[in-house]
């Protein structure tokens, strides 16, 4: 509705394809013909046993247990109509009621003012609940925006200490070319990663404190995901030792130039470096609230320090500068340091690769932290991939313009200048009056950027500047790794999937910190720290970051691939093959790395699989796991269809998910299209047949056409078995159907049929049959989908009836609305109960479908403003003139009724012996109001949707022994008379099909 061209009317909420409306009843004050009933119980009866917690509440202007679409009904995958939260169950919404005077029910107050209804009065006839506390108004956490939450956040953990230690040197080794070659393939892989953990990370909200581990093995399964923990866990101590040993390296040299040295070099690091790690330790401990304040002056410090380098490279360079082999832009040097001059063991393309890409590295900082942004969905991506942007493009101007400035060997003394052309002299510097010839043929030069690693602060304007921002990068980024490590091992061991690490698992203090994880991330930080060499300690880090990151693209592939219906994430902007490719490329550079690192980490990851496989632990987090083998289940038992039997491959059993009443097939192509199309590649479903008569008669039949139905679904490329029963009448054929359907895990839980478009002129034991077959079908914990189009369903009137089953292959197909292009129109979902999400999930499927891939979806959800979004606003439709629909409606009913002058309830059983469709007048004036609102919606649906391309509702239940089957079928026919698009009656059995969270 927020496309519609209504003056003064707010807009409704709208997001990607989605559009979503509110309807709101309007009639609440007035009283026409079809007005409430004072003293009306919960659809019509008496107050009643119910669930604990279940209320009657006003929804669409009458009184009913059923109730609107709740958000928080929705925060998880565990409830199935959690009592607590008000949900009704469907036992609740369907079977018989038995009165029970003593207890009323009564609506909230809460409920009534977000409904934005007016409170019931005594003409309610329901008393207020007893001991209903009022609710506080819990406030809103705090909430970061795509800057601080993830652009700073990533920025922060990317930039560090190879930035200003090790770029300066890699660009001497490699050469401007190659370090540019270097600095993009590791950008392509994060770039490609940035995007796999976008649509991971989006795949519904996170709550806070749940990191980038939580997301990925909840996605993937605890087979990989635990592998992925461990090792992103390790990967990150490891940094922390890194980002330490940077910051005592520097310490070291500021030592070492004041000649204040501890005791050697390589000790200095070491000491430094454990009182450095330690005291990041206490500061963790301590759980400082200022350090994520902390990060913004950590960031303006790096900022300020790298303008401060950029500032000095265009200061002209003095004599000190000059001899440690800073000349300012000069073309010649440029053209020297272009091109690569490789030295010692780490001197190769990979090598000084390994050492790089830590630098690319710290890209999960902003999904760390997703149950803490504002909008994730537009948060991570935004904000990771412009992380990744700005640092790369740090990374290129850094390389450029310090290979332009500085030369690669230079002594540092000032002795060493000499006339332009001087003899002797040998080098690109003899021609700016400095010869360091000595030192560069003895390998004894300190300075230049092939022996200096403090290059940076040397040509920047200020010195300490640079000093300054290796502190902010460093101990920014060891301090967040160090926190990180010790979250993603904690959520790992309280996951329980290994043994031996539940010790680490324990939290304690409000926050339940992991102090044990803690130290034992101090403990493997320290071990590495003592290694006191840069170098050595990159290229381990490098490994596991690879192979991390392979997990993750591959988690995104696999989720992908695998078409469940439970990956839907916000972010688009992603390909399952780039993702499959950013795997593949970060294998093939683990071992062109370090082939025995690789084999090692692959060893690992191997091992903890085969251990999980194994030990089988009692988890379920939906993964792609098991999507994918619900999907080979399913691919294979299609297979066994379309495989000749042979007396050695006998086997028993048959496989179904959605059992479709179709008849033969062939007679409701329709109906076998819409199911078949969002079923495909995704579930499986099974057209049922009733065949009804004699079984003598009829099992020949079956035997004859049975083959020739399942050929005919296969030339129609749907993937299907086909299944038929042999019962007295229909109804009981059915309820075989519905009892013997499906194997173990993979049983139906949808009964699809068509909608029936005779019911006023049909038999009136057909039409008791045909909602007794809905009534069977909630007793056995269906959902139901009826399906209704203009010009119906069954073809058979244009068929001719085949038995051969050779015939009914060669039969012309018939072409439907689901086979064809819908181009740009609209998905129109009516979500009016909240039925556990059914409505939604089976339109949001079709719509996943290339041929409906263009429609846009929009949502319409009746009542309780508020409770779906806050933002959503009130849309209030205009009274209009109804006396001609309800006089329709009237005559609907009118062939129906008993007219029995509101006798007493003996009286009317009586009257109705034999005939339990007839409607007593009491239940035509009881259900009055809800047949108006039937009127009404059917006027919205004219107005609103007449153009859509489907229409999906949901539609009313009608409470077994309480509703006649003649008034429930007229409610459905009032609700989708007159509607051109194809309309999808869809109503859930109240269990959850939808989460907006991902675990």
């Amino acid at each position: 509705m927020a496309e519609l061209s209504i003056p003064d009317l707010p807009p409704a909420r709208c997001s990607g394809r989605f559009t979503i409306s509110t309807l709101l009843g309007m009639e609440e004050g007035g009283r026409g013909p079809y007005a409430p009933a004072e003293g009306s119980g919960c659809d019509s009866a008496q107050p009643t046993h119910l669930s604990s917690s279940t209320l009657c509440t006003r929804t669409f202007g009458y009184n009913t247990v059923d109730v609107v679409p709740a958000y928080e009904h929705y925060a998880n995958s565990k409830g199935v109509g959690d009592p607590r939260k008000g949900r009704p169950s469907l036992a609740d919404l369907h079977s018989i009621l038995k009165p029970d005077p003593g207890r009323l029910r009564t609506p909230v107050s809460d409920l009534q003012q977000s409904n934005g209804l007016p409170e019931a009065g005594p003409e309610a006839g329901l008393e207020e609940a007893e001991g209903e506390p009022h609710r506080a108004s819990v406030p809103e956490p705090v909430r970061f925006g795509w800057v601080k939450g993830v652009m700073i956040r990533c920025m922060l953990n990317i930039w560090g200490v190879i930035l200003y230690l090790r770029l300066p040197w890699i660009t001497a080794q490699a050469g401007i070319a190659l370090t540019w070659l270097i600095i993009l393939m590791s950008v392509t892989v994060t770039t490609i990663t940035g995007l796999s953990i976008s649509a991971i990370s989006t795949n519904g909200k996170v709550k806070s404190g749940r990191g980038t581990y939580f997301l990925i093995s909840r996605s993937l399964g605890p087979e990989l995901g635990g592998s992925i923990g461990l090792i992103f866990a390790f990967a990150n101590a490891v940094a922390v030792a890194m980002h330490t040993v940077g910051f005592a390296e520097t310490v070291r040299d500021l030592l070492q130039e004041h000649n204040s040295l501890i005791v050697d070099p390589t000790n200095d690091i070491r000491i430094i470096g454990v009182i450095t790690v330690t005291v990041l330790l206490g500061i963790s401990l301590a759980g400082m609230e200022w350090e994520a304040k902390a990060q913004i002056l950590f960031f303006l410090v790096i900022l300020v320090s790298f303008i401060n380098y950029l500032v000095g490279t265009v200061i002209p360079a003095t004599a000190e500068k000059q001899a440690k082999g800073f000349f300012s832009y000069r073309a010649d040097i440029f053209a020297q340091n272009f091109v690569p001059n490789w030295r010692g063991p780490e001197g190769s393309f990979f090598g000084l690769f390994s050492i790089f890409f830590p630098s690319a590295t710290g890209i999960l900082a902003g999904a760390n932290i997703s149950g803490d942004l504002k909008d994730p969905a537009v948060a991570i991506p935004k904000g990771t991939l412009m992380a990744i942007f700005w640092t790369t493009v740090s990374y290129l101007v850094l390389s450029a313009t310090i290979g332009a400035c500085v030369v690669r060997d230079a002594s540092g003394s000032l002795n060493d200048s000499v006339a332009v052309g001087s003899p002797g002299c040998e080098g690109l510097a003899c021609g700016f009056g400095w010869n360091f010839t000595a030192c560069t043929q003895g390998q004894s030069c300190r300075y230049g950027l092939s022996n200096y690693y403090q290059s940076m602060s040397m040509v920047s304007g200020f010195g300490p500047l640079i000093t300054a921002g290796i502190f902010g990068a460093t101990l920014s980024s060891a301090l967040a790794c160090l926190v990180s490590a010790p979250k993603v091992f904690q959520c790992l061991c309280r996951d329980q999937l290994y043994p031996l690490i539940g010790f680490f698992g324990k939290g304690y203090g409000r926050n339940s910190e992991p102090i044990r994880g803690y130290m034992l991330t101090y403990v493997i930080a320290i071990g590495f720290i003592l290694i006191a060499e840069l170098n050595a300690i990159a290229p381990i880090i490098s490994n596991f970051f690879l192979c991390s990151y392979a997990l993750i693209n591959f988690s995104c592939f696999h989720a992908s691939i695998t078409n469940s219906p439970g990956w839907r994430p916000s972010f688009r902007y992603y390909s399952k093959w780039a993702a499959l490719f950013g795997a593949a490329v970060s294998v093939v550079i683990m071992f062109l790395l370090t082939w025995w690192a690789a084999l090692i980490a692959f060893g690992i990851v191997i091992f903890l699989l085969g251990y999980v496989l194994y030990k089988k632990p009692e988890v379920n987090w939906g993964s792609s796991m098991q999507a994918s083998s619900y999907n080979m289940a399913l691919s294979y038992s299609v297979g066994l269809s379309e495989v000749d039997e042979h007396i050695k491959n006998y086997r028993q059993g048959q496989l179904i998910v959605c059992l479709v009443l179709t008849g033969p097939p062939n007679f409701r192509p329709a109906l076998v299209d819409f199911v078949g199309t969002f079923t495909k590649n995704l579930s499986l479903m099974l057209c049922g047949n009733v065949l009804i008569g004699p079984r003598k008669q009829k099992m020949p039949e079956s035997r004859l056409t049975a083959d020739g139905h399942t050929k005919w679904l296969m030339k129609r490329k749907i993937k299907a078995f086909y299944t038929d029963v042999v019962a007295e009448d229909l109804r009981s054929g059915v309820q075989m159907l519905i009892q013997a359907a499906g194997l173990g895990k993979m049983r139906p839980n949808i009964l699809v049929l068509g909608y029936k478009r005779d019911w006023r002129t049909a038999s009136p034991q057909s039409l008791e049959d045909y909602v007794g077959i809905l009534h069977d079908a909630f007793d056995f914990k269906y959902g139901v989908c009826l399906m209704r189009m203009k010009e119906g369903l069954n073809v058979s009137r244009v068929l001719q009836a085949h038995v051969d089953p050779t015939a009914l292959a060669r039969e012309q197909q018939a072409s439907t609305i689901f086979q064809s292009e819908q181009g740009k129109k609209t998905i129109d979902i009516y979500w009016l109960f909240d039925d556990g999400g059914l409505t939604l999930l089976i339109p949001y499927l079709l719509g996943r479908k290339k041929r409906w891939g263009k429609c846009k979806i929009r949502v319409f959800v009746g009542g309780q403003i508020n409770r779906m979004d806050e933002e959503r606003k009130i849309l209030f439709l205009g009274t209009v003139c109804l006396s001609c629909s309800i006089k329709r409606f009237d005559d609907l009913i009118a062939p129906f009724r008993l007219n029995d002058g509101f006798k007493d309830e003996a009286t009317v059983n009586e009257m109705r012996q034999g005939c339990p469709w007839k409607i007593s007048d009491e239940e035509v004036d009881k259900n009055r109001a809800k047949s108006l609102r039937q009127v009404r919606l059917n006027e919205i649906l004219l107005d609103y949707s007449r153009d859509a391309a489907l229409i999906a509702i949901t539609p009313p239940i009608g409470r077994k022994g309480r509703c006649p089957s003649s008034l429930y079928m007229a409610w459905l026919e009032t609700l989708s008379q007159d509607l051109r698009p194809p309309v999808i009656l869809t109503r859930g059995n109240q269990e959850n099909v939808l989460t907006f969270y991902c675990q």
